[in-house]
């Protein structure tokens, strides 16, 4: 779980609220869907030059965070330590493009069914995990 850090919780609450007004969303593309999005705000990147770090090289933010290896120095690479500076690590990124954190879940309900492709249920998701974060304050 993503650790408390108060320009996340800035960060997650901005991007959920960027999708609410209507940002275009597009799980299938790597600077427009689940963590795309979130990395736009954090990086200050839009989502065609998230696509041009990437370089096509993988179709899935998962994918990247598996093959992640920090200090590589390749952009993709980058992007990670950003996040990861920010306490949101490789495998929080995971959870985000496909909307599983356990903890996530199990705070929206156990009959919660949240789908990944599925802009509201992203911006439902956000909104949970940063208000978790918050409550780490306490």
């Amino acid at each position: 779980m993503a650790k408390y850090n108060s320009q996340l919780i800035q960060a997650l609450r901005h991007t959920s609220s960027r999708l609410s007004s209507g940002a275009k969303y597009e799980w299938g593309h790597m600077g427009r869907c689940n963590c795309g999005h979130l990395v736009q705000t954090v990086t200050k990147m839009n989502d065609r030059e998230i696509v041009q770090v990437v370089n096509h090289r993988m179709d899935e933010w998962s994918e990247h965070a598996k093959a992640y290896c920090a200090h590589t120095g390749h952009e993709a690479s980058l992007i990670f330590d950003t996040m990861e500076q920010m306490g949101f690590s490789y495998e929080d990124m995971v959870h985000l493009e496909y909307l599983s954190d356990p903890k996530v879940l199990n705070r929206l309900g156990h009959n919660t069914y949240l789908q990944h492709n599925q802009v509201e249920h992203v911006i439902l998701y956000m909104q949970e995990m940063a208000s978790m974060l918050e409550e780490e304050i306490f």
